[in-house]
């Protein structure tokens, strides 16, 4: 592993937080192609342990690489095909430039962290 992956994951923390029937999945840090994949086996574990509702909380991100953007469009494509609700909850500045520069933000359905415990998350 070269030096850069290796501090990238030094830094990178995820944690998992109820939020009444729904969970937030909070990757803080660094979200890159060094650490992607521990976030989608975070959402698999959940999912597969019946959670029906989860968000991406990127709060907590200091940066997103292309990995985390296919990351939520893969992630958001999954709770179509499968019947779970997913959302992400905006991050800082930085972050949010990821989605709007490459035009996919309204592919991946965003809420405002007030919203998680909104019962539905779908978007008209």
């Amino acid at each position: 592993m070269n030096a850069a992956l290796a501090g990238t994951d030094c830094t990178f923390r995820l944690e998992a937080e109820p939020e009444r029937d729904a969970v937030r999945v909070c990757p803080s840090g660094e979200l890159d192609l060094a650490v992607a994949g521990r976030v989608r086996e975070k959402f698999a574990e959940l999912t597969g342990r019946g959670f029906r509702r989860v968000a991406l909380d990127l709060r907590g991100l200091t940066f997103l690489d292309s990995s985390g953007l296919r990351l939520a469009l893969e992630l958001s494509e999954s709770a179509r095909a499968d019947g779970w609700e997913f959302a992400v909850v905006e991050g800082p500045a930085e972050v949010q430039r990821v989605f709007e520069l490459t035009g996919v933000r309204s592919l991946i359905p965003f809420i405002d962290a007030t919203e998680i415990r909104h019962p539905s998350w779908s978007r008209p």
